[in-house]
C-alpha cells in the first residue's frame, strides 16, 4: 500500500512524522512518500523525500501557495493514504477527500486554544480568529477518513464530529536512551526544546543565580531577542547555550545530567500537553522537575519519577533542583522509576501498534 505524508512546517527529519510515524510504517511493509520543506528529493531509511522548495519564508506565503505545490507533488504520488500534520493543509485534505482519497489529519497541537497565545495575533482578535479556526477545523474533520491526535486531549475534543478519532502520543523509542543508564550526582540540570518565555526560562535562570547550579540549555529561541534579554539575567553566567542538537548530541547531553527541567507556564495550550522532552528525560533515567498540573502531576505522581511545582515560583524551583541535587539517593531512584514507566507504559512500540492498525484498517 502506498501512502503520503504532507507537511510544509516541519523538517524532514522531524521526529513524530519521520522517525517515528514514517519509518514504522516502512518497516510495516508500506511504500512510504513524505513530502517537506527545505531538502532535496532524496530516499532515507526506505522513505521516499519530495522536497519543497519555498522562495520565501513568510508565514502567508506558506499557507497560501506552499500549500498549492504539496497538493500537485500529493496527486503525482498517487497514494492509497494521504496523512498531513498541519493544520494549514486542510484545504488540501478537503481536496484529497472530493477526489475519492483516504485521508488522515494528524493534530499535533489544541490549535484553537494554541491560537489564543500567539502573539502576532492582535490580542483584540485572538479569541475571534480561535473560534473561526475551530469551527473550520472542526467541520473539516467531519469529512475526514480519520483523526490522529497526539494526546488524548486533542483526540477526545474531536471523537464528537468523527467517530474514528484516536490519540497516538510522542512517546520516546526505547532504542535512542537505551545508553542512558548511568545517574549523575552533579550540578547540571537539563532543558531541551524550543526556548521562551512561555516555557519558563526565565524562572529556571533566576532559580539558579547565586548558586553552584549550572543549566545545560539546548534548542532553539522561538523569540531571537529574548536571548539579549537573558543575557542581562544575573543567572545567566551560570548557563552553557547548546544550541540546537541533533538526536545524538542531545542524547549525550540528557547523560551529563542529574535533572531535566519541564517547566512550562500554565497556558491553556500546555495545561493539556504531553511534553516529548519530560518522556525523553524520563527514557534516559534522568528525575524531572515538571509544572505542576494536574495531568502532568498525575503521572509523576504515580510513577514516582520527579517533583512538581509551581512554574512561575522561582524560588519553589530551586528550592526542588537543591533538594533532588542534595538527596542523590532518592534522585536515582526517580530516574530508574521513570525508565522504567517509560519501558512499560509511554514508549513508542505502544503508539506504533496504533497506527498501524488504523492503516490496516482504514
Amino acid at each position: 500500500m502506498k501512502v503520503c505524508h504532507i507537511t510544509t512546517v516541519h523538517k524532514a527529519n522531524d521526529v513524530r512524522i519521520f522517525h517515528k510515524q514514517c519509518r514504522s510504517l516502512q518497516k510495516h511493509g508500506f511504500f512510504v512518500n513524505l513530502i517537506a520543506p527545505n531538502v532535496k528529493n532524496q530516499e532515507i531509511e526506505g522513505v521516499k523525500i519530495i522536497g519543497l522548495k519555498p522562495i520565501k519564508e513568510n508565514r502567508f506565503y506558506r499557507i497560501f501557495k506552499l500549500s498549492k505545490t504539496a497538493y500537485k507533488l500529493a496527486i503525482e504520488t498517487n497514494a492509497d493514504i494521504y496523512h498531513f500534520h498541519d493544520p494549514e493543509l486542510l484545504r488540501i485534505g478537503l481536496k484529497l477527500r472530493k477526489k475519492g482519497k483516504k485521508v488522515i489529519y494528524d493534530a499535533h497541537e489544541d490549535l484553537p486554544r494554541q491560537i489564543l497565545t500567539k502573539h502576532w495575533i492582535n490580542p483584540i482578535l485572538r479569541k475571534a480568529t480561535a473560534f473561526l479556526i475551530e469551527k473550520y477545523e472542526n467541520y473539516a474533520a467531519t469529512k475526514m477518513s480519520a483523526i490522529i491526535g497526539a494526546t488524548s486531549h486533542i483526540s477526545n475534543r474531536f471523537s464528537s464530529v468523527n467517530a474514528l478519532s484516536i490519540n497516538i502520543n510522542n512517546y520516546p523509542i526505547i532504542s535512542e536512551f537505551e545508553n542512558s543508564l548511568i545517574f549523575n550526582e552533579n550540578n547540571y540540570i537539563v532543558y531541551s526544546g524550543g526556548i521562551s518565555k512561555e516555557r519558563g526560562i526565565v524562572e529556571i535562570i533566576n532559580a539558579i543565580e547565586d548558586t553552584q547550579i549550572q543549566l545545560l540549555l539546548a534548542g532553539k529561541f522561538l523569540d531571537p531577542k529574548l536571548e539579549n534579554e537573558l543575557h542581562l539575567l544575573k543567572g545567566w553566567k551560570n548557563v552553557s547555550y547548546l544550541g540546537f542538537l541533533s538526536r545524538s548530541e542531545i542524547s549525550n547531553v540528557y547523560k551529563k545530567s542529574s535533572i531535566g527541567m519541564v517547566t512550562l507556564h500554565p497556558t491553556l495550550n500546555y495545561k493539556d500537553s504531553l511534553p516529548v522532552k519530560m518522556f525523553e528525560y524520563m527514557a534516559s533515567g534522568i528525575p524531572i522537575i515538571a509544572s505542576n498540573f494536574s495531568k502532568w502531576k498525575e503521572i509523576i505522581d504515580e510513577h514516582k519519577c520527579g517533583i512538581t511545582v509551581n512554574p512561575k515560583d522561582s524560588n519553589d524551583i530551586k528550592t526542588s533542583i537543591e533538594n533532588m541535587i542534595n538527596n542523590p539517593k532518592e534522585a536515582k531512584e526517580m530516574g530508574e522509576n521513570g525508565k522504567r514507566a517509560i519501558a512499560n507504559v509511554f514508549n513508542w512500540k505502544i503508539e506504533e501498534q496504533k497506527l498501524i492498525e488504523l492503516y490496516t484498517n482504514l
